[in-house]
Formats: structure tokens, sequence, C-alpha cells
């Protein structure tokens, strides 16, 4: 059995908390896109673990696979590993042959460029990690894969043919000071020195021949995905996207897994909200986040009192970067598009319990364009951004003991909370498995589990 865990939204969603939650029947979980950028933070017995390239499993001491649609950093990866095993942990953790490696000189041009786009106000608002050059020169046929480590010749080829031409791009086309972050020589000897790592430590697989294997064993497997639906390269609010595709079609692709296996059972995972890091369209955005809200202005009033008190309460701060995110009322016709985009066969909502004590709550439920109701996601940044969002408004529901509502189970949930849940899945189509009111293992409602 395997079953695909996907971002809804715009990244942020707590995909890691469900994995967390569903992962306990599974045997493997993979990663199947993204990088390091992706920050996923699990709670057990009010101990935090923050995680940004290690699979979500690894809390419950499930193998965890980094599929060859992911680009791996191996500082981070190693970093984190070290760090979890002072938590306790003892990851299991594999790496695929194909997987592209994320280099210093990645992240450099990833900031050089941001600063550069700045100036003109095309800014993305990435996290710095290198992730979209990293997958730049995938695409250019210039990048080193993880096998490429292990292999000391071929990594010094590579690497002469690729760090010359960054180098330049640093100093020519940037006018920006190269450093130590474009040294060949230094930078062979550290990344040969974690290819000898990875072999030593038997972790490097052919993922797709490796999470087969586990299925035709019998074994159950998590499929996890990262950012979100809206941040896909293909799918979603180009340009403002990373640069993977964390849709269910990404799953197959980024683990080797055929397109079958990876739908068999596709959770979509939401926020009862809206949150987003970064630039870019959010046509129900409350107040705003200064350098990234688009014409952002001071003194929004109600809307800022309300954007401040969601954030704080829904601790909505980046586990990668620490920045502010920009919260809003919640998107259907961003849901939706994202249920029709990856096929869900079950949602996940979190959050619940951040918007209790709210005199009413909002859903845009459709947008308006032009003079005309639109209920599905614009194609353009120019379309997004002039929508003006339809509002269904519910009643809002108390806080309340969530302990005991998690142990007594969905009914108990205040009345208003669950027609709330019970209209997104009536607007989606899609059956509810499961409603997190806290960041706990402990304190998510399971409906039906997928394994």
């Amino acid at each position: 059995m395997t079953v695909t865990i996907v971002g809804a939204q715009l990244g942020d969603e707590g995909k890691g908390g469900i994995v967390d939650v569903f992962g306990e029947p599974a045997d493997v979980v993979a990663r199947y896109q993204g990088g390091d950028n992706a920050g996923h933070t699990v709670v057990h017995s009010g101990e935090k673990y923050k995680l940004s390239l290690v699979p979500s499993g690894a809390v419950r001491g499930k193998v965890g696979v980094l599929g060859g649609g992911c680009v791996v950093n191996p500082r981070t990866l190693f970093d984190e590993l070290d760090r979890l095993r002072e938590q306790g942990l003892d990851p299991d953790i594999r790496v695929a042959r194909r997987a592209h490696i994320v280099f210093p000189y990645h992240r450099a041009l990833d900031g050089i460029e941001e600063d550069v786009k700045s100036d003109d106000d095309q800014e993305v608002g990435t996290t710095g990690r290198g992730i979209g050059p990293a997958y730049e020169d995938k695409a250019g046929r210039r990048g080193v894969r993880a096998a490429d480590l292990t292999d000391p010749d071929t990594l010094r080829e590579r690497l002469e043919y690729v760090v010359p031409q960054k180098r330049a791009l640093a100093e020519r086309v940037f006018g920006a000071e190269a450093g130590e972050r474009f040294d060949l020589e230094a930078l062979y000897e550290e990344y040969r020195g974690y290819g000898e790592r990875l072999d030593e430590e038997g972790m490097l697989v052919e993922a797709g021949a490796f999470l087969d294997g586990r299925i035709e064993a019998g074994d159950a497997l998590l499929l996890e995905g990262a950012q979100g639906t809206v941040l896909d390269i293909d799918h979603g609010n180009y340009p403002y996207v990373t640069s993977s595709n964390p849709t269910a079609g990404g799953a197959a692709t980024g683990t080797g897994l055929a397109p079958g296996v990876v739908g068999e059972e596709v959770v979509g995972v939401v926020k009862a909200y809206l949150s987003r890091v970064g630039s870019g369209p959010m046509p129900t955005e409350l107040g705003g986040v200064p350098g990234d809200t688009p014409s952002y202005t001071e003194g929004q009033g109600e809307a800022e009192a309300l954007a401040t008190r969601i954030r704080e309460a829904g601790g909505e701060y980046g586990t990668v970067t620490g920045r502010p995110r920009r919260v809003g009322w919640l998107d259907l016709p961003m849901v939706r598009y994202a249920a029709r985009t990856s096929g869900f066969t079950g949602l996940a909502v979190n959050h619940v319990d951040t918007l209790a004590g709210f005199d009413e709550v909002r859903v845009a439920e459709a947008y308006r364009l032009d003079g005309e109701r639109l209920e599905r996601l614009p194609a353009t940044v120019r379309e997004w951004g002039a929508c003006d969002p339809i509002y269904r408004r519910f009643e809002g529901w108390p806080e309340t003991d969530w302990t005991a509502v998690t142990e007594a189970g969905y009914d108990a949930l205040p009345a208003n909370a669950r027609a709330y849940l019970e209209y997104v899945c009536e607007e989606t189509g899609v059956d509810m498995y499961a409603v997190g009111v806290g960041p706990g293992r402990e304190e998510t409602i399971v409906l039906e589990h997928p394994l």
C-alpha cells in the first residue's frame, strides 16, 4: 500500500505532522522533491524535531528515502542527522543515487539573483538555499548527482566543467565577488568526503528499485511532498513558485514508482486558513508583511489586527528561515484546484484550533474577476492578483479543551467548526481523513486512516 501526502495550498500546511500521524503503520517514508528549503516541525511528547531535509518518518524510526526528484545539500543532511541523534533518534536514511547535489555556489547565486531582482521588484522570495540554481543545473545537464560524489574522477570532471561557469556568472554578469564558495579544489575535497561517508554508511540506493522492492515485500510506503500545489513549477502561480513538482505527479517522477502506485491514496493537507512565505498574489490576505506583500501599506486596521492574531496563534514563522508568513482566509478555489490536480482521495485539515475565539470566520468560495464569478485558480499572476474574493461567512467557534476533543473524537468538535469542515469537504468533493487541533501527534483526530 502506498499513500502520497500533498500540500494543497502554498506550503506550510502541516504535512510533516500528518506524515507523522499516518506513519505508524508505514515502513518507509520517502521525500519525492525539494531540498532543505522545506521545513517540517514534528512534535512528539513535547519534544520538537525540526526537519528540513530528513523525511518526517524519522521521528517514528521509519526508513527514510530522499528520492531522485530531490536536491540534496550534504552539509545540511549530515548536520541534521547529527542533531537528531543528539535528540535521541537513530535515523535510517537512504539517498537516491540519481538525486542532484546542492553546492555552496548554488546558494551564493540564489542570493545574488534575488538581490538583483529586488531592484526591479521581481524577487520571488526564495529561502536562499540554492534550490532553484541546483534544479537549473539539473535541467541544463551540468548538475552533479549523489552517485558522482563516490567517483573522484567523475566528480572532478564535473566540477572542472561547472565551477568556472558559475564563477564567471557571479563576477562578470552579476558583478559579485565569487569567493571561497567557488573554489574548485576546496569543493572537490569537501564533497568527495561526503561521497565517502554516503558510501561507508550504505546510504546510496537506486530509489525506484529500492522502493519497489519494499512494496513487493509487503511494506507500506508514505510518499512525502514538500511545499504545496500553488508552488508547483508547472501547476503553480508562476513565477512565484518552487523549482520542482509538489503535486502528486511529482511523486512518480521523484521516486521512480509508477503513477498508479503513487495514486493509490493521495491525501491533501490543508491549513484551516491560508499562509504564504514570500512574494506573489494572495487574494484572501489579511494585513500584510513588509517586503513580501505586493503594494504593502501599514495601518490596515482590523485586517492587520486579524493577521497578527492568526500569525501569533498559529506560529506562522518559517521553520527554515524564521520569516513571518503572510496570512489570510481559506481560499477554496485553490483547494479545489489542488484536489483536481493531484486527485485527492482524502483531506487532512490542520490548525482548526488557531481560529478558535473569532466571532466570524470566512472562506473565499469563489473570486470575482472583471465582473465575472470564477471558481477556479487563474493561470497568470496578473489575473490572480486582480481577483477579489467572494466570501462565505461562518460563525466562529469557542476556545475549548482540545485534548478532551481529540480523546472524544470528531463529534466533540464545536458545532460551528464541524460546519466549517463539512463545507470544505462538500465544496471539494473529498472526504475528511483527519483534523488537526494542535501541533502534537496526539492532537490530531483521525477519521479514516489511509493505511
